[in-house]
């Protein structure tokens, strides 16, 4: 097999631009459905509609049940689930985009203690200058944003975190298809989760109220974000280094705190720019340092 280049070319670029513009605004598309559905059923829709019928088509992965069934929980319960009641009145769209970045060093964490992976000086550095940026957020909450938003928030993002762990320790495989068949278990629980704590008659408020607006942002849920993004990234992701395609996550937050302030107004006061800048330096420094050092050929620190 011919090694994978190196840079990618415009066109693919274009594809990856695509796919963060896509998984950006995606923050203000959850926004729109939340006016009507209430967060776990809202979630339950978007992986009912990821399962059926995308599982007619696709074969399942050769991978154990249990590791689908983890990722399932983990993505649609633990991540998705959790973020949508967040942005329910608790935090803006723009800095929840920003704030569930922060997998990145969960995800490290994670690493650490299941793996034995050791952290490296500048993730230690990357993490100090992203819990800066954390800080700032946390010293201007307000009506929009909340601590209880925050740490919903990054609860979120150590979900996102442990379902990383469970496809690594799986073959590889088709992501798109992993991500269809790891829909079968999330479901159920977000549905009774739905029924225990949104109760029926919010349930069934919700799908009366919805209007086309409402299921257009379910469908972008399951269409866009869920199968166009992870099919794309995962096709990328085949063809190129994943230090090649990885970088161009960093657009997500740009993405979406730009068009929060865009569609719904959000102010981008200084203290938020600030905390963005600080974040996004931590990300970009824990994503980019490696390929620094190895076109200078330096000895990783």
């Amino acid at each position: 097999m011919a090694s994978s280049p190196d840079s990618l070319s415009l066109r693919h670029a274009a594809l990856a631009l695509a796919v963060t513009a896509v998984w950006g605004s995606n923050f203000v598309v959850i926004h729109i459905g939340l006016q009507h559905l209430p967060p776990l059923l809202f979630a339950a829709l978007r992986f009912l509609l990821a399962f059926l019928p995308a599982a007619l088509f696709l074969k399942r992965p050769d991978v154990p049940w249990r590791n689908l069934a983890a990722y399932g929980l983990l993505v649609g319960v633990g991540q998705f689930g959790v973020l949508f009641i967040a942005m329910r009145g608790h935090i803006t769209p723009g800095l929840a985009s920003l704030v569930v970045q922060t997998q990145v060093f969960f995800t490290i964490g994670l690493a650490m203690v299941l793996s034995g992976e050791r952290v490296k000086p500048f993730q230690i550095v990357a993490l100090a200058i992203t819990l800066a940026g954390l800080a700032i957020i946390l010293l201007h909450t307000d009506g929009s944003t909340t601590w209880l938003g925050l740490a919903l928030v990054l609860v979120a993002a150590a979900a996102w975190a442990g379902s990383n762990i469970v496809v690594r320790a799986t073959p590889v495989v088709d992501m798109i298809a992993y991500v269809v068949w790891a829909s079968l278990f999330t479901v159920p629980p977000l549905l009774l989760l739905s029924l225990l704590f949104e109760g029926w008659p919010a349930m069934r408020d919700g799908l009366v109220n919805a209007d086309l607006t409402t299921w257009a942002a379910v469908l972008w849920q399951t269409i866009g974000n869920t199968l166009f993004g992870y099919a794309m990234w995962g096709w990328l992701l085949a063809r190129y280094p994943v230090a090649t395609v990885a970088p161009m996550a960093l657009l997500v937050p740009v993405f979406g705190m730009g068009a929060s302030a865009l569609f719904l107004g959000e102010p981008l006061q200084d203290w938020k720019l600030a905390a963005a800048g600080l974040v996004m330096a931590g990300l970009a420094l824990n994503v980019l340092w490696p390929r620094v050092v190895a076109a200078r050929g330096l000895k990783a620190a």
